[in-house]
């Protein structure tokens, strides 16, 4: 397996790989630069700035530790990029040297490593950056891509700098033509190199004729030389190097510098021997302190563990191998709490479902470097495990390599607990025994683990190491298993690695047990809102599928606003959890008329309450023409003309015939009471009839109270035809004001009395059915609305459901109800529940009070409703535009509404 570097397929995505790149420069101080070149011409180089002829060579901005040298190339087009770190791999600076033409396929450990099998060594030469000469080492990482390292040989100098026997030794290291590789004095290289115009100096342009001639001489035992009037003692030795010719390290020193250090040594040693034992006390006490110095430095880092602070610097080595030790245990264990913090926090903060599974078989597998991975949760009635999420690491081009696979598991089949003896499922082992299982799976695949050799797997065919840990949540309950699988071939995860991904597992159980929660808690919301809005539908059939019908219509004019890309909804946008409070504001928009009493919402006729009260008026009608019909026979029985009588008796019932059909039309509502409908009904209800039972017998309390405000009246007692009666009136109680100042911002009109049931009253509306006391309750349903959705404890993300809800009664210039606001004052998604509130009244086909109308029919009326105001005309503009009217009329309506519609003449 290859680090994903090898394949990371953009700048971003390789820059995740920094610290290990930086830890393996600071981790071998003889490398310059570590790199990666890819099959397709991109380039990635971490460079190390320590040495300031560097720094000044790629002219680095102050306090810069690192470079990072880029190249990416779309077909022909190349973007170069230089990024500045300082030493904490915090940016300071970004370049694009437009000079800067990288191209890694061209280099000869590029194209020396696409065929090499082993690690590819280049012969030295002149860096491409920097102008330094070094070599490349290189392997092939890969499916065509090369990670490679510099070596440069300023740095073999600095090394053999320090190396001399003697003050005055030469040292040198040349290949097999003489040409010189390293030299103690880099000064004197340094001018060599610039004799040689670029090229690796020769023997003869360095000037030391000692190491010429004992070049000559060749490689084996010591020789003694004379050169520039001295004697030397020196000896050529050959450097094994992976090629056919070694180089060859050559030493030498002046003889008396050799014999002086000896009788430098034996003079000093009695000092020494002398300043050892007076410094043996003091010596050992700054031993001490200096040993419990660093022995407090480790103390203050295990404190800044215990509060969980790991952005310090790391705890310092040791020359005692022991402290050393114990400070090296320490910061890896703060690099491991502090990944497995990271992650940890990282799975808790992700909301949807699917990707937390993704998540954690990312995290997982990245941690036990396995090849693929797949969660099985638990089923729901505690049988059996039900695969949940599948994904490979695979790779086969440059580009792909190491690149992550999901898995399709809707075709896996889940695996049941049966009731045998002795369990041997792997899976279902770990479920049962609660505890990890590693166990190798031979090519011939047990039952259930038929996907390791499905398209996609890297693994088909292959032997496989198999790692399944239990997920348990909080209670200890197993609620799945999470499988990893590593080649047969791989060495098996360290009692350490499996520690750390049980730990890793633990916590992936509990945020997937937490969001398995949330998720349950969603669906029972979810079920109850349209337990709601069923109810709110079911109650009335005059709104019919109305709270269903308009969430889908506002969604849908919604997605046409996020699709927009011009307009006023260009930039227009909603989040996942702005979609969830759109839904559910949309399924709530009504649920203020589980309030409303049904009769006042299905009131058809004027006069209809609980029942339709013009059966009272017709059977008064019936008492004055039976009271005619018997004032007949009484004046006849008195002598009186029969046929004149009979005349007059029933002139005087075709009166009330044509008064009471009057009366029924005016009950049946219409768009208007003209003033001498009005004047008719006036005369009509001064007609009166004779009353001879008490009508305070078998009332209600409620209603005996009212009929007590005024005295009784002797039996018999004239009534009028049709009046408006004291006890027709309902006062409000306190439960029913609605004060200015009231914490929702409600600005209503509120009628003087709860219901005026006065029947002139009633039947004196000027248009439909309603009176003024009958909207308001009609209308006080999106009150009850915001009331109800404002007292609910909405979480954070969902504080603006009752805005949402609440808005779609409201119209642009203020004139709407209840809170009268403006276009400016209203949300976007409120001023689209209003418009979807709106067509879906006006094209319902399941009111049976009403046709429902054509989207032509519809549209119009909307358009008049734009131009007064009343509705968002830039969303009624995307509404048509957008075609949403008709995708909306083609789900929804029958085909018979679904005409033509002008869309040019209704925008604008």
């Amino acid at each position: 397996m290859h680090h994903p570097l090898a394949a990371a397929p953009s700048l971003d995505s390789r820059l995740q790989a920094l610290p290990m790149l930086r830890e393996a420069l600071e981790k071998n101080a003889h490398l310059s630069a570590v790199y990666v070149g890819y099959g397709n011409g991109d380039f990635f180089l971490i460079r190390s700035l320590a040495s300031r002829a560097v720094a000044l060579a790629v002219q680095a901005p102050a306090g810069a530790r690192f470079l990072v040298q880029s190249m990416e190339r779309q077909g022909r087009a190349a973007r170069p990029t230089f990024i500045f770190f300082d030493e904490w791999l915090q940016e300071l600076e970004r370049r694009h040297p437009a000079a800067y033409d990288f191209d890694p396929r061209g280099r000869p450990w590029f194209i020396r490593a696409q065929t090499a099998t082993a690690l590819v060594r280049t012969e030295p030469y002149v860096f491409f950056t920097t102008r330094e000469v070094g070599k490349t080492f290189a392997r092939l990482a890969g499916s065509g891509a090369v990670v490679a390292a510099d070596l440069t040989l300023e740095e073999i100098s600095a090394s053999l700098a320090g190396a001399g026997i003697t003050p005055g030794s030469q040292l040198a290291l040349v290949d097999a033509r003489g040409r010189v590789l390293a030299e103690r004095d880099r000064e004197r290289l340094h001018r060599a190199n610039a004799r040689a115009g670029g090229q690796l100096p020769t023997l003869d342009q360095l000037g030391v004729p000692v190491l010429g001639a004992l070049a000559a001489a060749g490689a084996g035992n010591s020789r003694v030389i004379e050169a520039a009037g001295q004697v030397w003692h020196g000896r050529a030795v050959a450097v094994p190097e992976a090629g056919d010719e070694p180089n060859y390290l050559l030493v030498a020193a002046p003889e008396n510098e050799l014999l002086a250090e000896a009788v430098r040594i034996r003079t000093w040693t009695l000092w020494v021997t002398l300043a050892l034992i007076a410094l043996a006390i003091p010596g050992t006490w700054w031993l001490a302190r200096r040993i419990s110095g660093e022995l407090k430095d480790l103390i203050r880092e295990s404190a800044e563990i215990r509060r969980f602070r790991f952005d310090g610097t790391p705890a310092k080595g040791s020359p005692i191998w022991e402290i050393d030790e114990l400070s090296h245990s320490m910061n890896q264990m703060k690099g491991t709490i502090r990944k497995f913090l990271d992650i940890s926090a990282t799975l808790t903060a992700e909301r949807n479902f699917d990707r937390l599974l993704e998540r954690v078989l990312q995290e997982t597998l990245a941690s036990a470097e396995a090849s693929g991975g797949i969660v099985y949760l638990m089923a729901e009635n505690g049988r059996g495990l039900l695969p949940a999420a599948l994904r490979w690491e695979v790779g086969t081009t440059a580009e792909e390599q190491g690149a992550p696979a999901s898995g399709e598991v809707a075709g896996l089949p889940g695996l049941v607990f049966l009731p045998t003896a002795r369990e041997t499922h792997p899976l279902l082992l770990a479920v049962l025994e609660a505890r990890t299982q590693v166990l190798d799976v031979p090519p011939q695949r047990p039952p259930g683990m038929e996907f390791l050799d499905a398209p996609g797997s890297p693994l088909v065919g292959l032997p496989v190491l198999l790692v399944a840990l239990p997920l348990k949540n909080r209670a200890q309950e197993v609620v799945g298993v999470l499988a990893l699988f590593l080649p047969g071939s791989a060495e098996a995860p360290s009692p350490e690695r499996i520690s750390f991904i049980e730990a890793l597992s633990g916590a992936s159980a509990v945020a997937i047990d937490n969001q398995r929660l949330i998720q349950a808690q969603k669906a029972l919301l979810e079920s109850l809102i349209q337990l709601v809005a069923g109810a709110i539908d079911a109650k009335s059939p005059y709104t019919g599928g109305h709270c269903q019908r308009v969430p889908e219509l506002t969604k849908m004019l919604a997605r046409a606003a996020c699709d927009a890309t011009a307009g006023p909804y260009a930039d227009f946008t909603l989040s996942d959890e702005e979609w969830e409070a759109l839904h559910i504001a949309g399924w709530l928009h009504d649920c203020g008329k589980v309030t409303t009493p049904e009769y006042v919402v299905d009131k058809a006729t004027k006069l209809e309450t609980l029942y339709d009260r013009i059966h009272e008026v017709r059977m008064r009608f019936e008492v004055l023409k039976r009271d005619a019909e018997i004032e007949f026979w009484q004046q006849v029985a008195a002598g009186g003309d029969g046929a004149a009588l009979r005349q007059a008796l029933e002139a005087q019932w075709q009166v009330l015939d044509e008064e009471f059909a009057f009366v029924a039309s005016c009950n049946q509502g219409g768009e208007f009471m003209a003033p001498e409908k009005l004047e008719r009904l006036q005369r009509i209800a001064g007609r009166t009839w004779r009353r001879t039972l008490d009508d305070r017998l078998g009332l209600s309390w409620e209603e005996g109270r009212r009929k007590a405000q005024l005295p009784p009246v002797p039996l018999p007692a004239p009534e009028p035809l049709l009046a408006d009666k004291p006890e027709h009136l309902l006062e409000r109680g306190p439960r029913d004001l609605m004060p200015a100042d009231n914490p929702w911002g409600f600005k209503l009109q509120v009628p003087a009395w709860k219901f005026n049931r006065g029947e002139l009253h009633n039947l004196a509306v000027a248009r439909g059915t309603l009176s003024e006391e009958d909207r308001y309750i009609i209308n006080d349903h999106i009150v009850q609305t915001i009331i109800m959705l404002t007292a609910l404890p909405f979480p954070r993300h969902l504080q603006n459901v009752p805005e949402l809800a609440g808005g779609h009664h409201e119209k642009m210039d203020g004139s709407g109800y209840p809170r009268r606001l403006r276009r400016e004052e209203m949300s976007a998604p409120a001023r689209m529940m209003a418009i979807a509130d709106i067509f879906e009244a006006l094209t319902a086909v399941d009111r049976p009070y009403k046709k429902g109308k054509t989207l032509s029919e519809a549209v119009r009326i909307m358009v008049a409703m734009k131009r007064e105001g009343h509705i968002d005309p830039e969303l009624f503009d995307l509404f048509l535009t957008s075609s949403v009217y008709r995708e909306y009329g083609e789900r929804y309506l029958r085909p018979e509404q679904i005409d033509s519609v002008d869309v040019g003449s209704c925008i604008g």
